[in-house]
C-alpha cells in the first residue's frame, strides 16, 4: 500500500490537472462538465503522476507523451492519440495521469464500456481521487444507471467534500431520481394527483435547466461534457 504521504501527494497532483464533468439533463457530447439539467461535465485535463509507475518512467516522459496526445487530438487524430497513450502506459502502467486521459479519450470515442472500466479501475486503485468517481458517474448517468451514478458521486464527495462539481452533479442525479419515483408512483396509482403534479413540475424544472444544445449532446471537462436528458431519462455528463 502507498504511504499516507504518497496518497496526499497523489491527490494534490491529480486535482491540480484534472477537470470535472457534469450530469445535465440532455444528450451526451464528450467534454465533461456537470450533471445538472444542463450539460454535464467530466474531468479531462491531464493528471500529474498520482502514483509511482510499475516500471520507471519520469514525470517528464509522461508530460511529453501527454503533449503529443494533445497535439494529435487538436488534429482530430484520436486513434493515433490512443495509440500514443498505450505506448506511454506500456512503460508506466500505474501512471494515474496517463490512465485518466485514456479514459477520457475512450469516452470521446464512444467506447463507453472501456471508459467505464478505465475509470472504475482508477477508483479502486486511487480511492482518494474524486475525479475518476465523477467521470464514472457521468457515464453511468448517460446509460440511465442513476443509482450507480449516485453511488459514484457520493464516493467522490467522501474523497473531497468540497468538490463543487460532484455536488452539482449529485443534485442533477437526485432530480432525475425524483422524476423516476414520481413516475413509478403514477404507474402504481394513475389517480394519484399529487404524484402527477410533482412529476410535471419536476419535468418542467429539468426542461428549464437543460440548455438547447444539451438535447443533442453532453460534454466532458477538458474533453467533452455529458448530460442527463429530460424525460425519458437520459445520460449524465462525466467529469
Amino acid at each position: 500500500m502507498r504511504s499516507n504521504r504518497a496518497d496526499r501527494h497523489a491527490k494534490r497532483a491529480f486535482q491540480g490537472h484534472l477537470q470535472a464533468v457534469s450530469i445535465a439533463a440532455g444528450a451526451v457530447c464528450l467534454a465533461f462538465a456537470s450533471i445538472a439539467c444542463a450539460p454535464a461535465q467530466a474531468q479531462t485535463n491531464p493528471v500529474p503522476h498520482a502514483a509511482p509507475a510499475a516500471t520507471e518512467s519520469s514525470p517528464r516522459a509522461a508530460a511529453e507523451a501527454l503533449e503529443r496526445v494533445r497535439a494529435l487530438l487538436a488534429q482530430n487524430r484520436r486513434d493515433e492519440a490512443l495509440a500514443a497513450l498505450d505506448r506511454a502506459l506500456a512503460s508506466a502502467p500505474s501512471d494515474a495521469q496517463l490512465r485518466f486521459q485514456r479514459g477520457v479519450l475512450l469516452s470521446r470515442m464512444g467506447r463507453t464500456d472501456e471508459a467505464i472500466a478505465a475509470f472504475t479501475a482508477l477508483t479502486h486503485e486511487f480511492p482518494e481521487l474524486p475525479e475518476p468517481f465523477n467521470n464514472l458517474a457521468v457515464l453511468r448517468a448517460q446509460r440511465g444507471e442513476l443509482d450507480l451514478a449516485r453511488a459514484a458521486l457520493e464516493e467522490a464527495l467522501r474523497a473531497l467534500p468540497s468538490y463543487s462539481l460532484a455536488r452539482e452533479n449529485l443534485g442533477d442525479v437526485q432530480l432525475r431520481l425524483a422524476e423516476r419515483s414520481y413516475q413509478r408512483a403514477l404507474d402504481a396509482d394513475a389517480g394519484n394527483r399529487a404524484a402527477r403534479e410533482k412529476l410535471e413540475r419536476t419535468r418542467e424544472l429539468i426542461t428549464r435547466l437543460t440548455p438547447p444544445a444539451a438535447s443533442a449532446a453532453t460534454t466532458v471537462d477538458g474533453a467533452d461534457p455529458s448530460a442527463v436528458p429530460a424525460p425519458p431519462p437520459q445520460p449524465m455528463q462525466s467529469h
